[in-house]
Protein backbone atom coordinates (compact mmCIF):
# COMPACT_ATOMS: atom_id res chain seq x y z
CA UNK A 1 0.00 0.00 0.00
CA UNK A 2 1.16 3.87 -0.71
CA UNK A 3 1.66 6.11 1.68
CA UNK A 4 -0.20 9.16 2.21
CA UNK A 5 3.04 10.93 0.50
CA UNK A 6 3.59 8.43 -2.77
CA UNK A 7 -0.11 9.34 -3.39
CA UNK A 8 0.17 12.77 -3.42
CA UNK A 9 3.84 13.48 -4.92
CA UNK A 10 2.98 10.51 -8.00
CA UNK A 11 2.06 7.52 -9.01
CA UNK A 12 3.65 4.17 -7.51
CA UNK A 13 6.31 2.84 -9.55
CA UNK A 14 7.12 -0.61 -10.23
CA UNK A 15 9.50 -2.05 -7.38
CA UNK A 16 13.09 -0.72 -8.30
CA UNK A 17 12.13 1.65 -10.74
CA UNK A 18 14.07 4.87 -10.69
CA UNK A 19 12.21 7.98 -11.12
CA UNK A 20 13.05 10.21 -13.75
CA UNK A 21 12.61 14.43 -13.40
CA UNK A 22 9.40 14.18 -16.07
CA UNK A 23 7.83 11.04 -13.82
CA UNK A 24 7.89 12.11 -10.38
CA UNK A 25 7.54 8.79 -9.13
CA UNK A 26 7.82 8.48 -5.46
CA UNK A 27 7.89 4.86 -3.93
CA UNK A 28 10.06 3.01 -1.08
CA UNK A 29 9.80 -0.46 -2.40
CA UNK A 30 13.18 -2.17 -2.53
CA UNK A 31 14.85 -0.37 -1.00
CA UNK A 32 18.56 -1.60 0.83
CA UNK A 33 17.21 -2.51 4.31
CA UNK A 34 19.67 -0.31 5.65
CA UNK A 35 17.80 2.89 4.14
CA UNK A 36 13.96 1.15 6.04
CA UNK A 37 14.28 3.77 8.48
CA UNK A 38 14.39 6.72 7.21
CA UNK A 39 11.93 5.51 4.53
CA UNK A 40 9.48 4.77 7.70
CA UNK A 41 10.27 8.23 9.38
CA UNK A 42 9.61 10.04 6.30
CA UNK A 43 6.24 8.88 6.52
CA UNK A 44 5.15 10.18 10.14
CA UNK A 45 7.81 13.14 10.61
CA UNK A 46 6.40 16.45 11.17
CA UNK A 47 7.98 19.95 9.97
CA UNK A 48 8.43 21.06 13.36
CA UNK A 49 10.37 17.66 14.25
CA UNK A 50 12.72 18.89 10.97
CA UNK A 51 12.99 22.48 11.90
CA UNK A 52 11.55 25.60 13.81
CA UNK A 53 11.39 27.48 10.77
CA UNK A 54 8.46 26.53 8.53
CA UNK A 55 6.88 28.48 6.05
CA UNK A 56 5.03 31.86 6.16
CA UNK A 57 1.43 31.06 6.68
CA UNK A 58 0.68 33.65 4.31
CA UNK A 59 1.75 31.58 1.21
CA UNK A 60 5.24 34.23 0.65
CA UNK A 61 8.49 32.39 0.32
CA UNK A 62 10.39 31.09 -2.98
CA UNK A 63 9.83 27.69 -3.47
CA UNK A 64 12.58 25.66 -3.75
CA UNK A 65 13.52 21.76 -3.40
CA UNK A 66 16.91 19.45 -2.49
CA UNK A 67 17.80 16.26 -3.22
CA UNK A 68 18.92 14.29 -0.24
CA UNK A 69 20.63 11.53 -2.14
CA UNK A 70 22.00 8.38 -0.20
CA UNK A 71 24.10 5.73 -2.07
CA UNK A 72 26.78 2.99 -1.36
CA UNK A 73 30.17 3.90 -1.41
CA UNK A 74 33.02 2.17 -0.50
CA UNK A 75 32.66 3.16 3.22
CA UNK A 76 29.06 2.05 3.08
CA UNK A 77 26.08 4.59 3.24
CA UNK A 78 26.79 7.53 2.07
CA UNK A 79 25.16 11.13 1.25
CA UNK A 80 25.80 13.22 -1.80
CA UNK A 81 26.53 17.11 -0.88
CA UNK A 82 28.61 20.18 -2.87
CA UNK A 83 30.09 23.54 -2.17
CA UNK A 84 28.33 26.45 -3.70
CA UNK A 85 30.44 28.49 -5.42
CA UNK A 86 31.95 31.54 -3.48
CA UNK A 87 30.66 34.10 -5.33
CA UNK A 88 26.67 33.31 -5.51
CA UNK A 89 23.88 35.66 -3.63
CA UNK A 90 22.32 33.41 -1.63
CA UNK A 91 24.28 30.58 0.50
CA UNK A 92 27.32 31.32 -0.94
CA UNK A 93 30.56 28.98 -0.39
CA UNK A 94 28.16 26.62 1.89
CA UNK A 95 28.60 22.89 1.49
CA UNK A 96 24.31 21.90 0.89
CA UNK A 97 22.26 19.67 -0.80
CA UNK A 98 22.02 20.00 -4.46
CA UNK A 99 18.54 21.61 -5.31
CA UNK A 100 17.31 24.79 -6.33
CA UNK A 101 13.88 26.78 -7.37
CA UNK A 102 11.18 25.70 -8.80
CA UNK A 103 10.44 26.58 -12.46
CA UNK A 104 6.71 26.88 -13.88
CA UNK A 105 7.31 23.87 -15.71
CA UNK A 106 8.06 22.01 -12.61
CA UNK A 107 4.23 22.03 -11.59
CA UNK A 108 2.49 22.18 -8.44
CA UNK A 109 4.68 22.97 -5.27
CA UNK A 110 2.26 20.80 -3.07
CA UNK A 111 2.27 18.03 -5.63
CA UNK A 112 5.10 16.41 -7.92
CA UNK A 113 6.26 19.62 -8.41
CA UNK A 114 9.87 19.84 -5.76
CA UNK A 115 10.18 15.91 -7.11
CA UNK A 116 11.18 17.52 -10.49
CA UNK A 117 12.96 20.20 -9.08
CA UNK A 118 14.94 18.39 -7.31
CA UNK A 119 16.14 16.05 -9.33
CA UNK A 120 16.33 18.69 -12.30
CA UNK A 121 18.57 20.60 -10.28
CA UNK A 122 20.76 18.06 -9.19
CA UNK A 123 21.36 17.19 -12.47
CA UNK A 124 22.44 20.59 -13.46
CA UNK A 125 24.40 21.20 -10.99
CA UNK A 126 26.38 18.12 -10.09
CA UNK A 127 25.95 15.88 -13.71
CA UNK A 128 23.49 13.74 -12.08
CA UNK A 129 21.62 10.64 -13.98
CA UNK A 130 18.01 11.11 -12.51
CA UNK A 131 17.53 7.86 -14.17
CA UNK A 132 19.71 6.36 -11.63
CA UNK A 133 17.48 7.69 -8.79
CA UNK A 134 15.03 6.19 -6.79
CA UNK A 135 12.49 8.59 -4.60
CA UNK A 136 11.49 7.73 -2.13
CA UNK A 137 9.86 9.86 0.19
CA UNK A 138 9.15 13.74 0.37
CA UNK A 139 9.60 15.25 3.91
CA UNK A 140 7.57 18.45 4.36
CA UNK A 141 8.37 21.86 3.46
CA UNK A 142 10.80 24.09 5.62
CA UNK A 143 12.20 27.11 5.56
CA UNK A 144 14.98 29.42 5.40
CA UNK A 145 14.66 33.01 6.74
CA UNK A 146 17.88 34.28 5.46
CA UNK A 147 17.16 33.47 1.61
CA UNK A 148 13.17 33.64 1.69
CA UNK A 149 13.73 30.17 0.40
CA UNK A 150 10.78 27.42 0.72
CA UNK A 151 12.05 24.00 0.59
CA UNK A 152 10.91 20.36 0.24
CA UNK A 153 13.88 17.95 0.72
CA UNK A 154 13.24 15.09 -1.62
CA UNK A 155 14.56 12.24 -0.22
CA UNK A 156 16.46 9.57 -2.89
CA UNK A 157 17.98 6.30 -3.37
CA UNK A 158 21.11 6.23 -5.76
CA UNK A 159 20.33 3.10 -7.40
CA UNK A 160 22.53 3.13 -10.32
CA UNK A 161 25.62 5.70 -9.34
CA UNK A 162 27.14 7.64 -12.38
CA UNK A 163 30.42 9.97 -12.06
CA UNK A 164 29.20 13.48 -10.72
CA UNK A 165 31.32 16.42 -10.59
CA UNK A 166 30.82 20.56 -10.48
CA UNK A 167 29.55 21.30 -14.07
CA UNK A 168 29.26 25.07 -13.79
CA UNK A 169 32.12 26.50 -11.55
CA UNK A 170 29.99 30.07 -11.53
CA UNK A 171 27.35 27.68 -9.66
CA UNK A 172 29.21 24.90 -7.85
CA UNK A 173 32.48 24.51 -6.07
CA UNK A 174 32.77 20.73 -5.96
CA UNK A 175 30.83 18.12 -5.44
CA UNK A 176 31.55 15.06 -3.12
CA UNK A 177 30.01 12.18 -0.86
CA UNK A 178 30.06 12.15 2.64
CA UNK A 179 29.63 8.09 4.45
CA UNK A 180 27.02 8.06 6.91
CA UNK A 181 29.41 7.04 9.55
CA UNK A 182 31.61 10.34 9.14
CA UNK A 183 28.16 12.26 9.81
CA UNK A 184 27.07 9.81 13.37
CA UNK A 185 30.82 9.82 14.39
CA UNK A 186 31.37 11.93 17.32
CA UNK A 187 34.68 13.42 16.32
CA UNK A 188 32.84 15.03 13.50
CA UNK A 189 30.01 16.43 15.80
CA UNK A 190 29.81 20.70 16.54
CA UNK A 191 27.93 23.39 17.36
CA UNK A 192 27.93 26.50 15.15
CA UNK A 193 26.32 30.05 15.75
CA UNK A 194 25.16 32.41 13.30
CA UNK A 195 26.03 35.67 13.57
CA UNK A 196 22.18 36.16 13.97
CA UNK A 197 22.47 34.44 16.91
CA UNK A 198 20.96 30.91 15.67
CA UNK A 199 22.71 27.98 17.12
CA UNK A 200 22.53 24.74 15.27
CA UNK A 201 24.79 21.69 14.44
CA UNK A 202 27.30 21.50 12.06
CA UNK A 203 29.84 18.18 11.04
CA UNK A 204 33.32 18.79 9.67
CA UNK A 205 33.69 16.32 7.31
CA UNK A 206 35.28 16.21 3.69
CA UNK A 207 37.36 19.47 4.93
CA UNK A 208 34.08 21.30 5.03
CA UNK A 209 32.09 22.34 7.76
CA UNK A 210 28.53 21.51 7.16
CA UNK A 211 25.84 24.07 8.98
CA UNK A 212 22.79 25.82 8.57
CA UNK A 213 19.82 23.90 6.99
CA UNK A 214 21.42 20.73 5.12
CA UNK A 215 23.37 20.14 8.77
CA UNK A 216 19.91 20.75 10.58
CA UNK A 217 17.80 18.18 8.21
CA UNK A 218 21.06 15.60 8.60
CA UNK A 219 20.97 15.80 12.24
CA UNK A 220 17.15 15.49 12.36
CA UNK A 221 17.32 12.56 10.03
CA UNK A 222 20.01 10.69 11.83
CA UNK A 223 18.14 11.38 14.96
CA UNK A 224 14.74 10.11 13.91
CA UNK A 225 16.28 7.03 12.14
CA UNK A 226 18.12 5.94 15.05
CA UNK A 227 21.71 6.23 13.88
CA UNK A 228 22.48 9.43 15.82
CA UNK A 229 25.46 8.65 18.62
CA UNK A 230 25.81 11.20 21.68
CA UNK A 231 28.62 13.88 21.01
CA UNK A 232 29.89 16.25 22.68
CA UNK A 233 27.27 19.56 22.30
CA UNK A 234 29.81 21.98 24.07
CA UNK A 235 31.84 21.69 21.30
CA UNK A 236 31.37 24.78 19.43
CA UNK A 237 33.59 26.28 15.66
CA UNK A 238 32.90 29.04 14.23
CA UNK A 239 31.50 29.27 10.63
CA UNK A 240 34.89 30.57 9.32
CA UNK A 241 36.54 27.70 11.05
CA UNK A 242 39.30 27.29 7.83
CA UNK A 243 40.38 31.38 8.02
Amino acid sequence: MRSAREQQYGKEADAGEPASGREATVTAEGLPEWLDPVARVATTIEPLQLSRFLPPKSGGGRQSAVLILFGHGPRGPELLLMERAGTLRSHAGQPSFPGGALDPEDGDPEGSGPVRAALREAQEETGLDPSGVQVFAVLPRLYIPVSGFVVTPVLGWWRRPTPVGAVDQAETARVFTVPVADLTNPAHRVTTRHPSGHIGPGFLVENALVWGFTAGVIDRILHYAGWEIPWDRDKAVPLDWRS
